[in-house]
């Protein structure tokens, strides 16, 4: 058995595509060899910023030979099929067999292909991989016409010890590969993936991905503590920063006490986001006035130079943030309204401005839905929520919008209420985010979110397949997690219309909030079904007319699932299955609905007496439960329908002889079908 070794040398790879790199060209080669009939034993993958390493062991010298019987015409067939049959393959008429079978004799062809040698198929493989690698972003240089991620520098690709001269654009592949781009940049050759291991060990090059990982935390953590500080974790920076370098060593840096004073959350992301430097915490769980990053190099002064230029490049950007901080607080936000003029938030949707009083109508008419929201307070938060993006501040840094405009609403003397919900009216951002609770600003945060929703369904900007744009899928769930969460009774119709009647008459669609609702139920299903919630009573729920309370829609959900989920109601959905089917067949034969009253002198048979009696006691008795909200006692009562439905169908012909007991009887049959609609609509419901 032989071993493949393929390392694909480049320019630095961007760290957010390694990972996704080495699992698709691991699959790209490994489905090659499976379709070749190459079986092998072990895949081992690799990656560092500049190589993407396969490892395959246990392959064979060569494919498995193939012998292969075809079957072809009739012997006694015309001498244009058999010729036909001959030439498709490759034999003469000597060589095929002749077969006596049921319906006559026939040739056969015994078609024998060798094995190829498995070096000259990998090299096809591999080169048809290098082909198709979906790079989510790609570059030509010089002047080759081949795409790579990154300028292609290098090919290693050995068979059992020999190269496979596989290429791709103006690269050849050999058995040499290099080391660290500074530590130990010569070239050099390796014979098989153990040497080429120890050697790019020993020039400086750390392979295995979580071995990189490891000694980053470690080391952080190591100099954190020597320091008297806590490393404070972060799993997203510790991926992309692995993703840096091949030989991994954290320094410690220091920031200087002067921009201490600024928010934390602007220390945090010059350090974090822009710098790509982990921050340290001390007991009290305060930003220290340090950082960690990680070097590349290992030089002769313990990387003192290193250190140093990460704080000067980190002191000219803080001297930046320090001086917005310092302006942004000399202006009111409310001074800043009049400058929102001049923003587009769309060019169908007006300014920002226009987006700012349409966010304070919804405040104040959610408002009236939120328990103990003070109207002034929603008003007041959505009224100058947007100033912030005037600020020196976020237009530098626009991932601290709204956070911003706390602090600086804090600064103008604003109520804690309206600075909290400034901060939080973004928010949830995404399915783990944090979920507002205070009632000012569940207000300003549904407000952003339903405007957002209604103004691009309005002008017909909607999702298509997985394009989302304006990112309408991530509103409607903000949407649902703050009426879920917060217990909201909040009727979306009614919300939705509200929202639509905010925008100018000559750009409303009428197609807008039934559009909203189908998406939100849709949405829902999504939500619910990652919480084990299955998605076809959402629909069924979802269809009843006028439900468009979430909170009430879910209650409904679940005492659904426990009910269809036990004895009772799966006999009584088979017998509302059975119901509809006769209902709709019979109703499109004679061409009308059979959803009128039943006339209880033309029950003839006991047992339609007893359905017909059963489904007016339970009906009475479930619907004021349903009114009340009690969904589990009502779907009790509903229960109470399985036993004189079974005994109607074992018992009652429906299609009578009688023309007015038939028409009756089909009555019946639709008042189960109304009865069960009572509490969802049972024909979306899957069994």
């Amino acid at each position: 058995m032989a071993e493949l070794l393929l390392e694909l040398f480049s320019e630095e790879i961007p760290a957010r595509m390694q990972a996704r790199a080495t699992a698709d060209l691991s699959k790209l080669v490994t489905d090659g060899l499976k379709a070749a009939d190459l079986a092998f034993e072990t895949v081992e993958t690799l990656v560092t910023p500049r190589r993407l390493t396969l490892i395959i062991d246990g392959l064979p010298e060569k494919q498995p030979d193939l012998r292969e019987e075809r079957r072809g015409p009739r012997a006694d067939a015309p001498e244009k099929a058999i010729n036909g049959f001959l030439a498709g393959n490759g034999v003469t008429l000597d060589q095929c067999e002749k077969r006596d079978m049921p319906k006559g004799t026939f040739l056969f062809a015994i078609v024998e292909q060798k094995g190829r040698a498995s070096a000259e198929v990998i090299k096809d493989i591999v080169e048809d991989a290098m082909a198709k690698l979906p790079w989510p972003k790609s570059m030509r240089w010089a002047d080759q016409k081949v795409r790579w991620v990154r300028q292609l520098d290098s090919i290693l690709c050995l068979f059992d010890g020999k190269v496979i001269p596989a290429s791709y654009g103006p690269v050849t592949a050999g058995d040499t590969t290099r080391g660290h781009r500074f530590l130990a940049p010569a070239i050099f050759a390796v014979a098989n993936a153990t040497e080429y291991k120890e050697k790019l060990r020993a020039a400086m090059v750390m392979l295995d991905r979580e071995e990189r990982k490891q000694v980053i935390l470690d080391g952080a953590k190591k100099l954190a503590a020597d320091a008297g500080f806590d490393l404070l974790e972060d799993n997203g920076l510790l991926e992309e920063v692995c993703g840096l370098v091949e030989w991994p060593v954290p320094v410690m840096g220091k920031v200087d006490d002067l921009f201490m004073d600024i928010p934390r959350e602007v220390l945090e992301t010059s350090m974090r986001e822009h710098q790509k430097y982990f921050v340290v915490e001390d007991k009290n769980g305060k930003l220290a006035a340090r950082f960690i990053t990680v070097s590349n190099m290992v030089t002769a002064d313990n990387n003192a130079k290193i250190i140093a230029g990460n704080e000067r490049v980190l002191r000219a950007r803080l001297h930046d943030a320090k001086f917005f901080w310092d302006q942004d607080r000399k202006v009111t936000l409310q001074s800043r309204l009049p400058k929102l003029d001049s923003i587009v938030f769309h060019a169908k949707l007006g300014s920002l401005s226009e987006r700012v009083l349409r966010l304070r109508g919804l405040a104040r008419e959610l408002s009236a839905d939120i328990p103990s929201c003070d109207v002034k307070l929603a008003d007041r938060a959505a009224e100058i929520g947007k100033a912030d993006l005037m600020s020196q501040m976020v237009f530098e840094f626009t991932e601290l919008q709204g956070l911003m405009g706390k602090y600086y609403a804090e600064n103008d003397g604003e109520a804690p209420e309206v600075a909290n919900a400034i901060a939080e009216h973004y928010a949830p951002a995404g399915p783990s985010d944090m979920c507002p609770t205070a009632p000012v600003s569940v207000a300003f945060a549904l407000a952003e979110k339903l405007d957002t929703l209604a103004g691009f369904f309005t002008v017909d900007e909607k999702p298509t397949g997985s394009k989302d744009p304006f990112a309408l899928r991530r509103a409607a769930l903000g949407v649902i997690r703050l009426v879920l969460e917060n217990g909201l009774r909040l009727p979306l119709r009614r919300v939705f219309a509200f929202a639509v009647s905010q925008y100018p008459t000559a750009i409303r669609r009428d197609a807008a909030v039934d559009d909203l609702l189908a998406f939100f139920a849709d949405r829902l299903k999504v939500h619910l079904r990652e919480q084990g919630v299955r998605h076809d009573l959402v629909s069924a729920v979802f269809a009843l007319d006028g439900e468009d309370d979430l909170v009430r829609l879910l209650a409904r959900v679940e005492a659904l699932s426990d009910f269809v989920s036990g004895e009772s109601g799966v006999n009584l959905m088979a017998g509302y299955k059975r119901a509809s089917n006769i209902l709709r067949i019979e109703e499109k034969k004679d061409d009308t609905s059979y959803d009128a009253d039943v006339s209880a002198d033309l029950l003839s048979v006991d047992e339609e007496r007893k359905l017909y009696e059963a489904l007016i006691d339970v009906r009475h008795k479930a619907l004021p439960l349903l009114r009340d909200e009690d969904y589990a006692a009502a779907m009790t009562e509903f229960a109470r329908l399985r036993e004189p439905v079974d005994a109607f169908f074992e018992q009652v012909t429906v299609n009578s002889d009688k023309a007015d007991e038939r028409a009756n009887r089909l009555k019946l049959l639709a008042q189960i079908r109304t009865a069960l609609h009572d509490i969802a609509d049972f024909s979306k419901i899957e069994t």
